[in-house]
């Protein structure tokens, strides 16, 4: 579930994508290395966003760190074929992002060296790896669910918090 309320936030975004978690330490890994054996599986991630703090912050922490706002699962897929893999987001049934793994701007096998470059990685770490075009707004009583074959379904309704 993800609850409304998070101090005033008028607008909550969607966000589908693609997380993968980390299965032992790296660091300072470098462009081209073997990225494979530091990576535990994927799963399916929902980054919500409070739309007005990315607006008003010069970074995008808090309008990303809410509770409930980093929703993932249903499983770790351990055996994923990213070469063939699709992530596709419904809001109410209604398809408002699709897109094959192979159109990312930076690649898994990418990102990860970029990211041990600037922190340690360790077990269990997730990085969300990126959306493609189609994020929008959610309301009360929605439903968003975030689809990759291969992995399953994360589907999140969307309520109001209570006090």
């Amino acid at each position: 579930m993800i609850p409304w309320s998070c101090l005033g936030c008028w607008a909550r975004g969607f966000e589908g994508e693609l997380a993968v978690i980390i299965s032992k330490e790296c660091s300072q890994l470098r462009d081209g290395d073997d990225v494979r054996p530091y990576i535990a599986g994927y799963t399916c991630l929902n980054d919500v966003s409070a739309r007005e703090y990315q607006a008003l912050d010069k970074q995008w922490t808090r309008a990303k760190s809410f509770d409930t706002f980093c929703p993932l699962g249903p499983v770790l897929e351990t055996e994923f074929d990213l070469a063939s893999g699709t992530v596709e987001t419904l809001l109410n049934g209604a398809r408002k992002q699709y897109s094959a793994f192979t159109a990312m701007v930076f690649p898994v096998d990418v990102i990860i060296p970029w990211v041990s470059r600037v922190m340690t990685l360790v077990p269990g770490d997730v990085i969300a790896t990126g959306t493609p075009a189609g994020v929008g707004p959610m309301h009360p009583g929605d439903t968003v669910e975030v689809a990759i074959a291969g992995i399953g379904t994360l589907s999140n309704p969307v309520v109001e918090r209570s006090a």
